[in-house]
């Protein structure tokens, strides 16, 4: 029997909507076991770039959108200075369902990495907000993002600063777009970094930022 995704739960669709409604529903993997809902994308359905990070983290669990944490907030001050207007963008992740483990005391949920078989499941829905949105250049916050698009091989730290393209491979021959890809730090990284050293990973995620703002104006 074939392993169960996303796909099964995926609408013949690009209405943004329509899929957002069918994701509520999505059994695609284990994970909308324990999550409070499906966080699904949100933001324009006409944006030229698109922001892919990880998952939903525990507030955006709770919220039911997409970057509404600290991450979020700091992402906003990045796109900020970076003379991006968030509003213009579609901003998503690449698993839509909050993976945390609990500790032994306490009832806070620590944040837990999603595993390459769940990031896969999850792709389909990824491709469906691609195929629905168009974006010209699509950004991808964090490892996680980078190799739900780029391969499980790719190394985000060796390929910043560079205009790329998906490479072709049997996930995704479906695809009938070819944006521009650019890889940066998960904003959630800057967040965990030592404090002498978050300025200047907030300096490079805005620069990052710029750089793929820059490839919609060439």
């Amino acid at each position: 029997m074939a392993a169960r995704t996303a796909g099964d739960f995926v609408p013949d669709t690009h209405d943004l909507d329509d899929l957002a409604e069918a994701a509520l529903g999505c059994k695609g993997c284990d994970l909308y076991l324990n999550a409070t809902q499906t966080v699904f994308g949100a933001g324009s359905s006409a944006a030229d770039m698109m922001l892919v990070g990880e998952q939903p983290g525990d507030q955006e669990d709770k919220a039911g959108a997409p970057f509404v944490g600290p991450a979020g907030r700091l992402l906003d001050k990045a796109l900020a200075a970076a003379g991006i207007d968030r509003d213009r963008l579609y901003v998503t992740n690449a698993v839509k369902h909050f993976k945390f483990t609990l500790p032994e005391r306490g009832k806070r949920r620590i944040h837990k990495t999603p595993s390459r078989t769940e990031v896969v499941a999850c792709r389909p829905w990824l491709f469906a907000e691609m195929m629905a949105v168009q974006p010209d250049v699509v950004v991808l916050l964090g490892a996680t993002a980078a190799k739900s698009l780029m391969g499980n091989d790719f190394r985000l730290t060796t390929h910043r600063d560079e205009a790329l393209h998906m490479p072709v491979a049997d996930a995704t021959p479906h695809l009938e777009i070819d944006p521009e890809v650019v890889v940066s730090a998960h904003p959630s990284a800057v967040l965990r970094g030592p404090p002498e050293a978050r300025e200047m990973a907030f300096d490079a995620l805005v620069s990052d930022l710029q750089f793929a703002a820059g490839l919609l104006g060439k």
